[in-house]
């Protein structure tokens, strides 16, 4: 199965008591979510695909060492992905217990024996230094309150060689997208300031990694880091 496939697979994960406006929003796989996805973030199915396969293209095909994922959300993205890796051990860390518990019921449901779930704050990660080959961060960094923290402890727990990959918002990439997260999304608390740009986030993560690959689709940075 491609890593395309395997996103959309996402789009099985819908339904029933898991699914949530958020779901089809990041999936574009709903009339309502495709709408709000257009209209805040400029992105229909065909980009939505895009930026998530550039998010999730340091995760290779049979991987089989430790990984990372923080924030997992509601696990929509990446429990299909999770099933194609099957000796790949597994921990997905959230610091809401409801969002981590829809993860984790879904994991459930694919019958994901591998993958197991933690209550914790990105800013102080509970784990050892270099205890994961790979950390992924898909759509949170714009939400975390102590981005200072969040960025020294992925590093922290990263192994020498390990890839550090996900995506999230960026200012100044779209001026519509930039409108609704300065008149809406930050007053309400869904994203917390301040934010890269494109610029600033690649100057960070060169400086921080031996190796990193930045990129955009719309709002949206996909990142690719070697440490």
């Amino acid at each position: 199965m491609t890593r395309k496939e395997q996103i959309q697979g996402a789009y099985g994960f819908l339904g029933g008591k898991e699914h949530t406006f958020y779901d089809g929003m990041i999936t574009c796989s709903t009339f309502t979510g495709t709408a709000v996805s257009r209209l805040v973030w400029s992105i229909g199915r065909e980009k939505n695909l895009a930026y998530l396969e550039r998010a999730l293209s340091g995760v290779p095909e049979g991987f089989a060492g430790k990984l990372l994922e923080v924030p997992v959300g509601t696990g929509v993205l990446t429990m299909p992905v999770y099933a194609n890796l099957p000796d790949a051990d597994i921990t997905c860390l959230d610091y809401s217990k409801d969002m981590m518990a829809s993860a984790q019921r879904r994991a459930e449901d694919a019958g994901l024996k591998n993958v197991r779930f933690q209550q914790g704050d990105v800013g102080a990660l509970p784990f050892e230094d270099e205890s994961f080959d790979i950390v992924l961060s898909l759509n949170g960094f714009h939400a975390f309150p102590d981005k200072e923290a969040a960025y020294r402890e992925t590093y922290r727990v990263l192994k020498p060689g390990g890839t550090f990959c996900g995506c999230f918002y960026v200012k100044g990439e779209n001026r519509r997208t930039d409108w609704f997260i300065d008149k809406l999304y930050t007053p309400k608390g869904y994203f917390t300031p301040p934010y890269e740009t494109l610029v600033s986030l690649r100057a960070r993560l060169d400086n921080l990694y031996a190796k990193a690959e930045v990129s955009a689709v719309e709002g949206i940075a996909c990142f690719r880091c070697v440490k």
